[in-house]
């Protein structure tokens, strides 16, 4: 059975979502379905209908090493949590907070008198 995989590409400077091509592997060749994938390629619409910058079909197995999943013992997915350290965010904010608490109370006093 084929595999469908994503390749995704830099960014260009006028991209307004990630430019990707759409890599088919695992393709038999003897199948009636690559009759039907090799008509709407070479009728070249599938890669503008799906927004892709081209399709690429092979018969062999294509292995995309950004497209490896890292797995933990069992063989499950690994997932990483990244946190973020605010306590100097939370200083700024700190900072600006006091400064315009006292821009404020500057203000009310100057309109009193």
């Amino acid at each position: 059975m084929a595999r469908l995989q994503i390749l995704e590409l830099p960014e260009g400077a006028g991209d307004d979502r990630p430019p990707f091509v759409l890599v088919v592997d695992q393709v038999p060749v003897d199948e009636p379905g690559f009759e039907a994938l090799r008509r709407d390629l070479n009728e070249g619409d599938v890669a503008a209908r799906i927004g892709a910058r081209a399709v690429l079909v092979f018969e062999e197995t294509i292995d995309i090493p950004a497209n490896e999943v890292p797995v933990d013992p069992d063989g499950y997915p690994l997932k990483i949590r990244i946190e973020g350290d605010f306590q100097q965010f939370h200083e700024q904010v700190r900072e600006e907070v006091a400064k315009a608490q006292a821009e404020v109370a500057d203000a009310l006093r100057q309109g009193l008198r």
